[in-house]
């Protein structure tokens, strides 16, 4: 399916299963893919919402420079459609959308959150995006996926040439995105509203819906220290460490990760 949001951009969206309605918003470099593992788990308990946000195809491009509240934005108009109030589950960079949107007021039950870079934000990504332009512009994604996960996902040096090492295929963790498709203009989106936020956590403080907020246990710095200073700024949050996964455990541990979702949402059912 499809809608037209506030601006006229055209917003796709996957819908499966049947229940209480769950929207799932993908990271930077996702799309209507990015949840999918996690979504099959657990379609026979929801309806799942997972649209592809502006930027990303087969949604529009959307106004540039973008910001947080334009993709709240779209979550609104399509809370509109399902018609009830939902739970928004966020993955990384989709993770601080959602934040955004609870703290916009969005009909939201719940929050659940994976992971968000809140320490990605302010005027410092400005050179990032720019040298991301160029390096596209002249067709070196390779060097530019690598400034992204250096600067902006924070990835540790020795992380990515382990990956490049053992597997060329893997050496690009900041990209979710099916091969044939480009997902350069929608990682310039994001960059533009991550450079026009703030990494202050203490805003947070008023979202006061449950929240469940979930890490990996070997994900690297500042993410660990962020998710901390979050939790305690978050009125009513529980927080989940998964032992032995990283930032990528929804594609990576899709069955523990759907699990501890269908716990938070479900409590009064049996496990």
């Amino acid at each position: 399916m499809s809608f037209v949001s506030f601006d006229g951009t055209a917003i796709a969206c996957r819908q499966v299963g049947s229940g209480p309605p769950v929207v799932m918003v993908h990271g930077s470099g996702g799309g209507l893919h990015s949840w999918r593992p996690v979504a099959e788990r657990l379609a026979d308990r929801f309806g799942l919402w997972t649209p592809a946000r502006r930027g990303y195809a087969p949604s529009g491009p959307g106004r540039r420079p973008k910001r947080f509240a334009d993709e709240v934005a779209d979550l609104g108009e399509l809370i509109e459609r399902i018609g009830r109030p939902v739970h928004l589950v966020g993955m990384s960079y989709g993770a601080t959308v959602a934040l955004h949107a609870a703290a916009a007021g969005l009909p939201i039950r719940s929050l659940v959150l994976w992971e968000p870079p809140l320490y990605a934000a302010g005027a410092e990504l400005a050179p990032v995006l720019a040298r991301f332009e160029e390096l596209t512009a002249r067709g070196d994604r390779r060097r530019a996926d690598r400034l992204l996960a250096e600067e902006v996902a924070r990835v540790p040096a020795a992380v990515l040439d382990l990956m490049a090492a053992s597997d060329p295929a893997d050496a690009d963790p900041c990209d979710e995105q099916p091969a044939e498709t480009s997902d350069a203009p929608g990682w310039c989106r994001d960059l533009e509203s991550m450079a026009a936020d703030t990494p202050d956590v203490r805003r947070w403080s008023g979202v006061a819906v449950p929240t469940l907020l979930m890490r990996g246990a070997d994900t690297w710095q500042p993410m660990p220290e962020t998710l901390d200073r979050l939790a305690a700024a978050l009125p009513q949050v529980t927080l989940v460490t998964f032992p032995g996964q990283s930032h990528f455990a929804p594609s990576t541990a899709p069955d523990a990760v759907a699990a501890e979702i269908d716990r938070f949402l479900s409590p009064d059912r049996p496990h």
